[in-house]
């Protein structure tokens, strides 16, 4: 009798539905649609079917970050989006986006994006390069990168920028970084000088197109963990996709990342 009682009294199972993925995402919808709102991991979680303790740690697993950084991200994307494409103040657009402190707002979006509010209304997405200043000489004590890219197919004319971060979120500022131009059919490749001694996520980023709405489609790709050593000279390949939903947003200011145009031919001369 007193194991039947005590199987009654256990915890039902948790429910799940679909993949893991499949969760993640539903609550990753979740977060793009209440991202104005005060969200807490209870509801997130919920939204996922999941226990909070195993939607959190899946949901890491996933995306790299935490729930909570997550919805911190798609804030300041969609206050990028508005100062774009609206006249709203940025008070309203600090409070539009779920902060309730505009100096706040004001401190993390330059954080994350690389330049204040008003200064990225002021000049635009694709306008602002995300790179360090060029450096004259090579420090011995700094290691060396040497990426590949590799572009999807069909897209070989894409420009692609590609740094090292401490974040898994592309974010401001990188450590060491580079625009690079894919040129014919083969994987371009570039060399990152000065990256310093430490564990960095590279992330490759590349536009979809001519429209520079802060949520256009992106080709992305991204390393976690890679530790560089003093003198260490690296070698990696990345093969940049579509973005996927369970891809944290870009923050950073890109630059302009439009592929350059195909050069005409010469005509031949007459003879």
């Amino acid at each position: 009798m007193s194991v039947v009682t005590a199987a009654r009294c256990r915890a039902a199972p948790e429910v799940h539905e679909g993949t893991p993925r499949e969760s993640i995402e539903r609550a990753i919808e979740y977060i793009w649609e209440r991202y104005s709102e005060p969200v807490s991991l209870d509801e997130l979680s919920k939204s996922a079917l999941l226990s909070r303790f195993h939607f959190a740690r899946t949901f890491r697993d996933i995306t790299g970050v935490t729930p909570g950084r997550f919805l911190s991200a798609v804030r300041i994307h969609q206050a990028k989006r508005l100062l774009v494409n609206t006249t709203r103040t940025i008070t309203d657009i600090s409070s539009a986006v779920g902060y309730q402190s505009l100096g706040s707002f004001t401190n993390y979006f330059t954080q994350s994006v690389g330049m204040p509010p008003s200064q990225f209304r002021h000049l635009g997405e694709g306008t602002v390069l995300g790179l360090l200043p060029p450096e004259n000489h090579v420090h011995a004590s700094r290691g060396t990168a040497a990426v590949t890219i590799s572009f999807p197919d069909g897209c070989s004319g894409l420009r692609a920028y590609v740094g090292f971060f401490p974040s898994a979120i592309l974010q401001s500022p990188p450590v060491a970084a580079k625009v690079i131009d894919a040129a014919g059919d083969r994987p371009p490749r570039c060399v990152l000088p000065n990256v310093p001694p430490g564990t960095w996520f590279v992330h490759a980023v590349a536009t979809a197109g001519l429209d520079r709405s802060p949520r256009q489609l992106l080709f992305v790709d991204r390393r976690d963990a890679v530790t560089v050593g003093p003198h260490t000279a690296l070698s990696l390949s990345m093969r940049l996709r579509p973005i996927r939903p369970t891809d944290p947003p870009v923050l950073l200011a890109l630059p302009d990342l439009r592929a350059l145009p195909t050069p005409r031919p010469a005509a031949g001369r007459a003879g």
